[in-house]
């Protein structure tokens, strides 16, 4: 038996943590059973921990036990494991490298071009570069970050393959650093080190209206480059005032959601010098995956019926385009990107742009001016949603001139469906790329109109990332972002970082499904990894948000509505605060209207207090805090029984169509026996009401699948093989190759974004129900796949903490047929419709019933 997959706070072989003691993860391969290992693991060829032979089964969360561990340290560290027979394996191995993990370890200076900056001007991309000699390099590390964009080059050559570096962070409390290994990009020698530096999230736009200049107005540059030399010699080239600078490079105009200008006659004179700056934040690492180039699609020409030249990708992504084309001097390429074609078949950005003060954003464009010859092309510091690119020029190309690149957070891919339907393949596929399109190092709502790390969308879809990716990196930095969010009362915001959101939309703070995403995400990984680290690092800015939604009860709020409940219940319900409410239910359901954000919505929100104390109840209690989980059981209990009498008010009764308002109840277990055997029957007369089509909004259409299975596993099929719209089947089959953001999509005279993830949600449902896969605790599985509806097969496979797991079904006339893979060193339960239970070790079994 050997061991695999080896990871270091889940990332493979990280360069540049600082996570003090990081914790070593591995599967296994070979054998049925581990049942003992020995980590080694060296710095420099000296050994510096030895766990010796330790018998366990244990492969994950081992946490790396040697001395305290130094900034700039590689600790290389190999795994042997024994089988259930006793017999040794052979070892294998891995890495991990730290950064700089103390203030002091910066002797770098922030700098900064040289000019007087005026807030309301955009500048051209600052260019910076040291000229420096180097002898024999055996081993060099570069550490960089920046207040804005930073791309480097190292005698010519790009440094790495992250993009869109340092990533978006709320730059005032946190500010993340890269560590590139640049040992063979030195030569022995003259070398020239440069940089550009672009607005960024910074001082670019950010959110839905573009604001600007939302963390500050300078940007600045902080580089560090370190190196040994053959001799054992310590050198390093720090950035300061002696580096030379210039703005007069092509890169005249970028912005991270507008575009970028570029005059590519230009070359920066580097005339100037750098002046010294400062910033008080100390950079951190990231630990999480970086922003990279991933797929390159192709594009096919079309001209529409108005004569203009369009390419068309057949895939809605974020990223940028590359292209080579030969024009002649000061020729001009105008690119515009979008994501659909209007009912007249022109090329429009009308569902992913906002007008305001006579401001249009985003541009999404690039106008690009040619030199002589060969222009060669490809968007440094911008990323744009797109599947078509309106091309206005009048320069000879053809479609393979030009590539588009695919940019996105380089999460490992952990999951995969396919059923007997190809429809619900499509969707999966797609909510795989609404995913990615919508993860530039934060969950984002779109790649377009906002961009914002909205707290709703990321915990909706939390559960189902960890599904189809390894997600705990990326949630636990998205968990840095809302902490350092978080306001003086102990609120969690609603988008996270902060920088782009409206003052006025401040008030949203604390909205319903929300602000819970603090508690909800941390929550969900857990369940999903066994990662108590996530809970306990966590839990007291969990625990203060939980103390400030308490508070909230029975509160005067002003305006809000009232209830109409009884006064001896109003301390047991919450009419306080903004809130968002069920959200984009359709829109023949529920039509949008602003004046629902001002008021408090005491349904929503009261079941929502009773979800979170539920779960903090079960968090206190993984982490012993016995009081604590006591004093959330309590609450969640007064909760309940207080929205259980604010069902019995008329406005909030459970006779409606409105399914969301049956949903909710029902998922979160908030009503009483006889109210659950109301909503369940009013629930299924409202399907019947709308034609078994989807009425729920935000909020609700992640939980309706499992209160349908629920009551019965036909329920949820009828509703999931609806194919009209409103529906999740309706988008593959009008030729969606992302997720909406809004149910009706393009079928509206002002379609919203199309490259939304939340609706994808529902594919957890196919994971855990359909096929059954749950991670029950370490090492085991409990697989209890529910077959049904038109579906003659389904089959789901999961590269899970543990190794791959695998569930799928296949039905032939009245049997059906479940295999099941259990990885090495794992067991699962396996329970069957039929009612039969079975234990089953590692390898393929099949079960006919």
């Amino acid at each position: 038996m050997k061991a695999i997959h080896l990871r270091t706070e889940y990332l493979e072989n990280p360069v540049g943590i600082d996570v003090i003691e990081p914790r070593l993860f591995w599967n296994c391969e070979g054998g049925k059973r581990q049942t003992a290992y020995r980590i080694t693991a060296r710095c420099e060829g000296e050994v510096v921990w030895d766990t010796g032979k330790v018998a366990s089964s244990r492969m994950t969360h081992i946490p790396y036990g040697g001395k305290r561990l130094q900034s700039r340290q590689r600790i290389e560290w190999s795994v042997r494991l024994w089988d259930e027979t006793g017999a040794e394996g052979e070892a294998t191995s891995a890495f991990f490298e730290m950064g700089l993990l103390e203030a002091g370890d910066w002797r770098a200076k922030w700098i900064a071009g040289d000019y007087k900056i005026d807030p309301k001007t955009r500048y051209p991309v600052d260019c910076f570069r040291k000229v420096f000699s180097t002898g024999n390099v055996v081993s060099a590390r570069l550490y960089a970050t920046a207040c804005g964009l930073y791309e480097g080059c190292l005698n010519g050559k790009r440094i790495g393959t992250a993009v869109l570096t340092p990533g978006h962070t709320g730059y005032p409390k946190r500010i993340q650093y890269q560590t590139y290994d640049v040992t063979n990009l030195l030569q022995q020698g003259e070398n020239e080190l440069t940089f550009q530096l672009a607005d960024g999230w910074y001082r670019g736009s950010c959110g839905a209206n573009g604001l600007r200049n939302q963390y500050g107005t300078e940007t600045k540059l902080l580089a560090q480059l370190e190196w040994t030399d053959a001799d054992g010699g310590a050198h390093c080239v720090i950035t300061d005032g002696t580096w030379e600078w210039s703005s007069d490079g092509p890169v005249r105009f970028a912005d991270n959601k507008d575009g970028e200008v570029y005059d590519a006659n230009l070359a920066p004179s580097y005339a100037g010098k750098a002046r010294e700056t400062a910033y008080t934040c100390v950079p951190t690492a990231s630990n999480n995956v970086p922003v990279e180039e991933h797929e390159h699609l192709t594009a096919t020409r079309i001209t529409t019926p108005a004569g203009k030249t369009v390419l068309d990708f057949r895939q809605n992504i974020a990223g940028y385009l590359s292209f080579r084309v030969n024009a002649k001097a000061g020729q001009r390429i105008t690119l515009r990107f979008g994501e659909m074609l209007d009912e007249a078949g022109e090329f429009t950005q009308k569902n992913i742009q906002i007008v305001k003060k006579e401001r249009v954003t985003p541009l999404q464009q690039v106008i690009f001016t040619c030199r002589d010859g060969l222009n060669e092309y490809k968007t440094r510091f911008a990323i744009f949603g797109f599947q078509y690119v309106l091309v206005e020029t009048d320069a000879a190309f053809e479609a393979a001139d030009f590539t588009a690149v695919a940019v996105y957070s380089s999460m490992e891919r952990t999951g995969w469906v396919e059923t007997s339907n190809e429809l619900l393949n499509k969707f999966a596929e797609n909510t795989v790329w609404s995913t990615k399109n919508n993860h530039a190092d934060l969950p984002t709502d779109c790649p377009t109109r906002e961009r914002h790390g909205w707290s709703g969308d990321a915990q909706i879809f939390c559960s189902t990332a960890s599904f189809f990716f390894s997600y705990a990196p990326m949630a636990q930095k998205y968990e840095n972002d809302l902490i350092d969010a978080m306001n003086k009362e102990g609120c969690f915001t609603q988008i996270a970082p902060h920088g782009g959101v409206d003052s006025y939309m401040n008030r949203m703070d604390g909205s319903a499904g929300w602000s819970d995403a603090g508690v909800f995400i941390p929550y969900d990984i857990y369940k999903q990894y066994g990662d108590v680290v996530i809970l306990e690092k966590n839990f007291p800015q969990m625990a203060r948000y939980a103390e400030y939604k308490i508070g909230t009860l029975g509160k005067f709020y002003f305006p809000s509505r009232p209830t109409g409940i009884s006064r001896r219940y109003r301390k047991q319900i919450s009419n306080y605060g903004q809130s968002y409410g069920e959200w984009a239910e359709p829109a023949d359901v529920k039509d949008f209207a602003v004046s629902e954000f001002i008021f408090p919505h005491p349904e929503e929100t009261t079941a929502y207090i009773a979800l979170l104390m539920d779960r903090m109840q079960e968090i206190a209690a993984i982490l012993g805090r016995v009081d604590d989980a006591a004093r959330y059981a309590d609450v969640a209990a007064r909760v309940r029984e207080g929205y259980q009498h604010l069902m019995t008010v008329p406005k909030f009764s459970l006779d409606t169509d409105r399914q969301a308002k049956l949903v909710r109840p029902l998922h979160l277990k908030m009503l009483n026996k006889q109210q659950t055997k109301y909503a369940q029957k009013r629930l299924l007369k409202a399907l019947d009401n709308y034609g078994w089509r989807l009425g729920t909004g935000f909020l609700s259409t992640p939980f309706i699948l499992d209160v349908l299975t629920e009551m019965d596993v036909e329920y949820a099929y009828h509703l999931l093989e609806n194919e009209e719209l409103p529906g999740w089947l309706c988008m593959p089959k009008q030729g969606a190759t992302t997720i909406w953001e809004n149910w009706e999509g393009p079928n509206t005279t002002k379609p919203a974004s199309l490259n939304h993830y939340s609706k994808g949600a529902v594919c957890r449902w196919v994971f855990d129900t359909m096929c059954g896969i749950h991670v029950d605790g370490e090492n085991h599985f409990v697989i209890t796949p529910q077959p049904g509806g038109h579906f003659s097969s389904a089959k789901a496979c999961y590269q899970s903490i543990f190794g791959m797991v695998e569930s799928g079904w296949v039905r032939d006339g009245e049997h059906c047929a479940f295999t099941v893979t259990v990885p090495a060193n794992c067991t699962a339960t396996v329970r069957l419709p039929d009612g039969t239970e079975r234990t089953q070790e590692c390898g393929t079994q099949t079960y006919t019933v």
